[in-house]
């Protein structure tokens, strides 16, 4: 039975898919082949490049004009800038690659002569040379995880790459792909040998194009679960295959993680007599952001680069950007940790990263909460707004001064420890769901436990600005309507200088908005 992949790229007996080759435009590939271009495939992690890669390799093979190989360079990365140690791990890749896919196993010969008659520094370009010159067809090379390589390896691989690409197609390979997460021109390639970095793009200026692979459209996403129903006959209902795409945006490694843990994990969902429910996807997807599977803890560890932080910070405080050097949102778009989206600028890539990076950032504060009494509870176990607002305003005030200071993003620091409070207060009964973007001037929450649905607005007074008071009461209005709520809370965080403590300063008292809504003001 073939099931969602997760890992590596898909085997057609093995998985759930969809045809690799029908995710991009293969007529225009082919057309770059055939004028002897050099090009470039990037696209975030585990969203099928390999995939495509390989069903590239096979087509060109299949149709017999070219040879095409694929070799994955992430081998070399090890070797960092050692060029000698790199480039015979760089070779012998290739050469294992042509005796794996198109068994020629001459490439281990040639490797022995191109070292010792060119050295490191034209060892590929030798070995490119000597094999185009004797193969019968043109060669296709497609070489993956380039992005792995750094510093003097990198410009070396590039460099020679140039060096043979007039030489083209007798003498060197008719096409070359290059294939990382990242567009080659916005690499700066930082190098032992260089006074100053090198841009991925003067150093491979012969590129012709640079191709991104997307994600998944609503339809893709909507034909590859309804793989899962031809196989086995269990359906999703409408509401699951809405809430897939949802969830997703068609991001690919979501899009099966999701399906696989509703339908192969989750007892309920491994029963193929019961449809895939809403109910289900949803469990799917806490369960994957708790158990912060290796896709999205990679994300979060993200977090803690300088150039992401300059960017997710503001985001999730909702001030604007500020001078924020272009290479850094080209990263983030890279990474597919956020996108551009129309009349909106840029945002989160999707609602489950958009729920994983406030989440990941909470858990230091999560993790330094003291031991907390659940008075916020009746005793039939319901959850009792009143009494959660007396154990929060407790907390803040006994607690909330040293939790700031655990807090890794010092901007959102209050933010952190109060999602920190509602997480302890859900305890993987209720849920807590957020929304954020640049420029907003806030960060919504909308805490569910049981029956009752609170929705949280969080506001920052900063100095030299106004009591965000009146502007909150109108957003919070906008916010509750959207959640059909007639109340909730507004909590604004004083960070202006010169304040007293905060168990002296933390105060709540009952607000109106302007559509007559009762709020809860809470100034901590």
């Amino acid at each position: 039975m073939r099931f969602f992949n997760t890992e590596g790229p898909i085997r057609p007996e093995d998985h759930y898919h969809l045809p690799p080759l029908s995710r991009w435009d293969l007529d225009a590939i082919l057309t770059l082949i055939d004028q002897k271009k050099y090009f470039l495939l990037h696209a975030p992690r585990q969203t099928g490049k390999t995939s495509c890669l390989l069903a590239l390799m096979e087509h060109l093979n299949r149709e017999g004009r070219y040879r095409a190989v694929y070799a994955n360079l992430e081998i070399a990365q090890t070797a960092r800038e050692d060029v000698a140690r790199a480039m015979r791990a760089i070779c012998g890749t290739i050469a294992a690659a042509a005796r794996l896919y198109i068994g020629d196993d001459r490439l281990f010969d040639w490797n022995e002569t191109a070292l010792t008659t060119r050295g490191a520094d034209g060892m590929l370009n030798s070995l490119l040379e000597t094999w185009s010159q004797q193969s019968p067809q043109p060669l296709v090379l497609l070489l993956d995880e380039v992005d792995a390589l750094v510093g003097d390896t990198l410009i070396s691989l590039l460099r020679q790459l140039r060096a043979g690409y007039t030489q083209r197609p007798n003498a060197f390979p008719q096409t070359v792909v290059l294939c990382g997460v990242r567009d080659l021109r916005d690499y700066r390639i930082y190098a032992s040998s260089e006074a100053a970095p090198i841009t991925g793009g003067s150093a491979f200026n012969i590129k012709a194009k640079s191709l991104r692979l997307g994600d998944f459209d609503a339809d893709e996403v909507r034909t590859l679960l309804l793989e899962h129903t031809a196989e086995t006959g269990q359906v999703f209902t409408p509401e699951a295959l809405d809430r897939v795409w949802e969830l997703t945006l068609g991001q690919p490694w979501l899009v099966n993680a999701l399906a696989y843990r509703a339908c192969f994990e989750l007892r309920e969902g491994r029963d193929r007599s019961r449809p895939v429910t809403l109910d289900l996807i949803e469990q799917a997807k806490e369960s994957m952001i708790v158990e912060r599977v290796t896709h999205l803890d990679q994300l979060a560890h993200k977090l803690q680069e300088p150039r992401v932080r300059r960017i997710i910070e503001p985001m999730l405080a909702g001030s604007a950007l500020g001078e924020v050097p272009e290479e850094d949102i080209e990263y983030l778009l890279d990474l597919g940790l956020c996108r551009q989206a129309p009349g909106r600028g840029l945002i989160i890539a999707n609602p489950i990263y958009r729920e994983v990076l406030p989440r990941s950032l909470a858990f230091t504060p999560q993790a330094s909460l003291p031991a907390i009494t659940p008075s916020w509870l009746d005793p039939n176990g319901s959850l009792n707004a009143e009494r959660l607002l007396a154990a929060f305003l407790a907390f803040w005030r006994q607690h909330g001064e040293p939790l700031l200071k655990s807090a890794p993003y010092h901007e959102i620091a209050p933010h952190l420890v109060l999602m920190a409070f509602l997480h302890r207060v859900t305890n993987g009964i209720g849920s807590l769901e957020r929304e954020y973007a640049i420029g907003s001037g806030r960060m919504d929450l909308c805490l569910r436990y049981g029956a009752l649905t609170l929705g949280i607005e969080l506001k920052v007074w900063r100095d030299g600005r106004p009591d965000p008071l009146d502007d909150g009461l109108k957003q919070l209005d906008a916010y509750l309507a959207g959640l059909g709520l007639d109340s909730g809370w507004l909590v604004i965080f004083d960070r202006r200088s010169g304040q007293p403590p905060i168990e002296a300063r933390t105060t709540s008292l009952e607000q109106h908005t302007p559509d007559g809504r009762r709020v809860t003001l809470i100034r901590a």
